[in-house]
């Protein structure tokens, strides 16, 4: 109230009168405006310019500085009719992705899990597939990097840890299964963002990938590993924990060109014990980043 009383005092001031009484009504109107100025009550000046009312009529008044809104087109470069069809086959498989990871997990509610890791696995083929295909065709662009980032979230993130949650029940406790996959979907997250914002190594991969996790996780489910579910549950946890790591682990491009008697041990093995191979190579891939990451260490 007294501050509201001080603003109205200076809108509509009246003199008071002194005890003498014989001040003139110009003596006080030149009083008046020497002794209120705007310099002394630039405060309140403002104050009251802050509370005129504003009509909800007028637009506000735009920034002569701010810069004009840029539009990005989906597809940069030529818009030929080919173009676009090459662009949306290629968005074609991104959704087939998002879809096929949707319906790993209607079927996980279900408690159809091994039809829902043989969804998941489709879906790392089409993830492969449309990045390949984008480069190939020449139709990769920004709005397809973010689509395909947010169609792992979906069928990598969410999916997943899901179908990894169905297969769990009843072998562990419910509520340790939801924090291990609730582990795997953060862990996902903060991958992609991570993945989207960082400078590309052509050689490494910052962490183990989303695509190669779930690619994991969806033939854990599919072969069915011979190890308690605390094993797993642990397996699950570990592997959430490496996709967000700084350890270095070599992408497939570079993995392909080992010798060729570097690949026939695994495929030995496959044909004696698939499971048993399996968990050595998921094994040794989780491995071999801390032991690139202490030989870096080493060199520098």
């Amino acid at each position: 109230m007294r501050r509201s009383g001080t603003i109205a005092r200076q809108v509509l001031w009246v003199r008071a009168g002194r005890h003498n009484g014989d001040l003139r009504a110009g003596t006080d109107r030149a009083l008046t405006g020497r002794r209120f100025t705007g310099r002394r009550y630039a405060r309140y000046n403002a104050e009251a310019e802050a509370i005129v009312p504003v009509s909800p009529a007028v637009a506000p008044a735009t920034s002569v500085d701010e810069p004009a809104a840029i539009s990005i087109p989906l597809l940069p470069g030529e818009r030929t009719a080919a173009r676009r069809m090459k662009f949306v086959v290629v968005n074609g498989c991104t959704l087939a992705s998002l879809v096929l990871g949707m319906l790993a997990i209607f079927l996980a509610m279900q408690s159809e899990v091994r039809p829902a890791a043989l969804c998941l696995m489709a879906c790392v083929a089409f993830d492969g597939l449309d990045g390949a295909l984008a480069r190939r065709l020449g139709v990769a662009s920004p709005f397809g990097a973010q689509m395909d980032s947010l169609a792992d979230m979906c069928s990598f993130g969410l999916a997943a840890p899901v179908v990894v949650y169905a297969s769990l029940a009843g072998s562990v406790p419910p509520a340790a299964a939801a924090v291990a996959c609730a582990l795997v979907a953060g862990c996902a997250a903060i991958r992609l963002a991570r993945f989207n914002v960082s400078p590309k190594d052509g050689r490494f991969f910052c962490g183990v990938p989303t695509t190669m996790a779930a690619a994991v996780l969806a033939l854990t489910v599919a072969i069915g590993l011979p190890v308690s579910g605390l094993v797993l549950l642990g397996g699950v946890a570990l592997l959430a924990f490496a996709m967000v790591s700084s350890f270095p682990y070599a992408k497939l491009a570079r993995l392909v060109k080992l010798p060729p008697w570097v690949w026939l041990a695994p495929v030995i093995g496959a044909l004696v014990d698939i499971r048993l191979t399996f968990a050595l190579v998921v094994v040794g891939y989780l491995l071999s980043g801390p032991v690139l990451w202490l030989r870096q260490r080493r060199t520098i």
